[in-house]
């Protein structure tokens, strides 16, 4: 206990020789767990809780029945101490018999090759990057060093990745952005002649699509952290410490500033610009730049699906409502 108080820099109010093997919620944890309290919803359990240690503010403390780690950021604290405990297994650094690495690839110190994964030409992998079974790096990619890639992604050619990125499978990167020409009726193909380049310490989804550029390059900065199932188009910028959750999908072009919020379902159209600091609400359409940062929402939350027809209805008459009320105004301005 005295040791991974030491290692939260926090307070230990209790006793420090506790043994703890791992992390739990306050209504489960045992006497051999740690737990932590970040949501006053939750501070009702504090009374019954069996947690060795609680992680706790200061003006909570005295209310733990057993040991407590006293912080000024609980939630902060919980993540580092759930990475303590982290029961990922760890591969051992080598490359699978399976395996195929080109020969002109250039592997660092200690990486991991898995199962049945293709390692393309030209590819540098950096100390200590994991490459899950089945996941492909295509030719002339650079992938820094202490990554994981987990099994079954797919890495295009010339994509380049930072350090301490962690990708979920079934993610694709660098592939064709959604690029044609209308010619009579039909569609002409781009050529998508850019790549993408992500920062370092970027969390990226699974199932998620990041499409190489038109002619530069997609980009995605440095400490961003992207939900499954999101797509990014081509010429995408994506500013540091952005944050966007599942569903998002953001149309090619369009520049996302930093310390960005995108929840759920959120849509971006192609060619904005959102300026740092935006936070936009779950399920927004996007249509114009945002140069003001602050929330931004848009849409109707749900209701009795009569209420919502009867609504949907008076859409439809806004204009001419809003034309009949102007004609009023003036016809009333002439009698003043």
């Amino acid at each position: 206990m005295a040791e991974l108080a030491q290692h939260l820099g926090a307070e230990l109010r209790g006793d420090g020789n506790i043994t703890i093997r791992g992390v739990a919620a306050l209504q489960e944890a045992g006497a051999d767990q740690v737990s932590f309290l970040a949501n006053s919803g939750y501070q009702h359990h504090l009374k019954d809780s069996s947690a060795g240690a609680v992680i706790i503010v200061e003006a909570l403390a005295d209310q733990v029945p057993g040991a407590a780690l006293v912080v000024k950021d609980p939630y902060l604290c919980f993540a580092r101490t759930t990475q303590i405990f982290d029961n990922r297994p760890l591969p051992k650094p080598g490359v699978h018999p399976s395996a195929f690495v080109d020969d002109t690839a250039r592997l660092g110190n200690d990486v991991y090759i898995g199962p049945k994964a293709v390692i393309g030409p030209g590819v540098e992998i950096g100390d200590r990057t994991e490459i899950g079974a089945g996941t492909v790096v295509g030719d002339n990619s650079i992938i820094g060093s202490d990554c994981v890639l987990n099994p079954n992604i797919t890495i295009y050619h010339g994509v380049c990745i930072g350090n301490f990125v962690r990708v979920q499978s079934g993610t694709v990167i660098g592939g064709d952005g959604f690029g044609y020409a209308p010619n009579r009726g039909k569609w002409e193909r781009i050529a998508q002649l850019g790549g993408v380049r992500i920062g370092n310490h970027v969390e990226i989804g699974a199932n998620t699509c990041i499409d190489r550029g038109a002619l530069g390059d997609t980009i995605i900065e440095d400490h961003v952290i992207l939900d499954n199932l999101i797509q990014i188009a081509h010429n995408v910028k994506v500013g540091e410490g952005t944050a966007m959750a599942g569903c998002v999908g953001i149309a090619g072009s369009t520049e996302i500033g930093r310390n960005c919020t995108l929840a759920g379902g959120v849509g971006l159209a192609g060619h904005l610009k959102l300026t740092d600091g935006v936070h936009i609400s779950g399920m927004t359409l996007v249509t114009n730049s945002i140069l003001e940062p602050g929330a931004y929402a848009s849409g109707t939350s749900h209701m009795p699906v009569h209420e919502w027809r009867r609504s949907a209805a008076r859409f439809k008459q806004l204009d001419s409502m809003a034309k009949r009320l102007q004609k009023l105004e003036k016809s009333q301005e002439g009698k003043a």
